[in-house]
């Protein structure tokens, strides 16, 4: 074995402290990179989190808006409405040559309904109007006490007749009853002649012309 070359030492303490340092970049890469990608596997499972709870989120209002908007048509849809043609003179081929309509608006809901009132056509309204037995199956039997319309309240059970003037047939046919009243919590409700039922935006019907 000869001498040791000591110029030769240096050299090669410098490559092993080199590559001790590679070794050690290389481990801080791999290092780095695995934590880069738990933070973005972290990053990923929080957005998709996020877009579950949005959506759960957006699913809980929908639910709660259709539960409000169920309730809000709830004690409306329970107002029921019959009406019919009454011909108080006919001809000899059996043909009114004077009616008019009688509207029967009866409250079936728990809670009291205010403001009942009919429209017939745009321009007129009710000429007589009466309490009413909901028991009663024609609107053509005698009613009860005479009332003043808009009725200020219909109580729950409790039902109103609604009689317009007598008219001649055609004008009959192009006046047809369009009831109006406000619910317990306040909205206002319209049911057409065809049973659409619909909210009006304001406090009180069309004022007559």
């Amino acid at each position: 074995m000869g001498p040791l070359q000591w110029g030769d030492v240096p050299t090669a303490v410098g490559a092993l402290f080199a590559g001790g340092a590679a070794w050690f970049a290389l481990q801080t890469i791999k290092s780095q990179r695995q934590q880069i990608g738990e933070q973005r596997q972290f990053i990923g499972d929080q957005l998709r989190f996020m877009a579950e709870q949005q959506q759960n989120l957006a699913l809980e209002r929908a639910e709660l808006r259709a539960a409000a908007e169920d309730r809000r048509w709830s004690q409306a849809r329970k107002v029921e409405v019959s009406h019919v043609r009454a011909a108080s003179t006919v001809n000899d081929q059996g043909e009114a040559l004077v009616d008019h309509w009688l509207v029967i608006v009866a409250n079936r809901s728990d809670s009291p309904v205010h403001q009942v009132d009919v429209r017939f056509g745009t321009a007129y309204t009710a000429h007589e109007v009466h309490e009413w037995n909901p028991q009663r199956s024609h609107p053509t039997y005698e009613p009860g006490e005479r009332v003043v319309a808009p009725v200020d309240l219909v109580g729950p059970g409790r039902a109103v007749r609604f009689a317009s003037q007598r008219w001649s047939s055609a004008t009959v046919h192009n006046n047809r009853p369009t009831v109006y009243f406000t619910d317990d919590s306040g909205v206002r409700w319209s049911k057409d002649w065809y049973g659409k039922r619909d909210e009006v935006p304001t406090a009180e019907p069309p004022t007559p012309s």
